[in-house]
């Protein structure tokens, strides 16, 4: 009597079809949402290595030119402002109209160094002179609805 009911039945009834459809679609949307929270994750971590770039850029250049040409107080820290740089990146297929673009915002704190301080006294005049100063890049971007930022700092002689 089993084998015959099994016999007659043929095929899938509408609940297992639908119960199946069910999975199928949470399975398809787990996996969607992970597919995005990638691509959020890399373009975050994308953002933060073109920070890194851009500050390290700006420390670079400053070793260059030297602490004598960066323009500071003796006495208190300087700060710049405004420094912009802009980086693009190809999201697919190097597609011009698929790119993504950030804006950079650099802000530099000029410190003398103490540390590096030299004075030379004699009898007839006194020299004081910093002949380093520490240098601290801090880079702002916006991701999402938020600004993200990093602070490189180094001594320039």
């Amino acid at each position: 009597m089993l084998l015959r009911r099994m016999k007659e039945k043929k095929g899938f009834g509408i609940v297992e079809v639908l119960v199946s459809a069910a999975v199928l679609g949470f399975l398809y949307m787990a996996l969607l949402h992970l597919q995005l929270s990638n691509r959020q994750t890399m373009l975050r971590i994308r953002g933060r290595d073109g920070a890194v770039e851009v500050a390290q850029q700006v420390l670079d250049s400053l070793q260059i030119i030297g602490a004598a040409a960066i323009a500071s107080k003796d006495s208190s820290d300087t700060t710049y402002d405004g420094l912009d740089y802009v980086r693009k990146w190809a999201r697919g297929d190097n597609n011009p109209q698929d790119s993504v673009e950030v804006r950079y915002t650099t802000r530099l704190t000029v410190k003398p160094d103490r540390q590096y301080k030299s004075s030379d006294s004699s009898l007839f005049y006194s020299v004081n002179h910093v002949y380093a100063k520490n240098i601290s890049v801090q880079v702002s971007w916006p991701f999402k609805n938020t600004i993200q930022s990093i602070s490189i700092s180094g001594v320039v002689r």
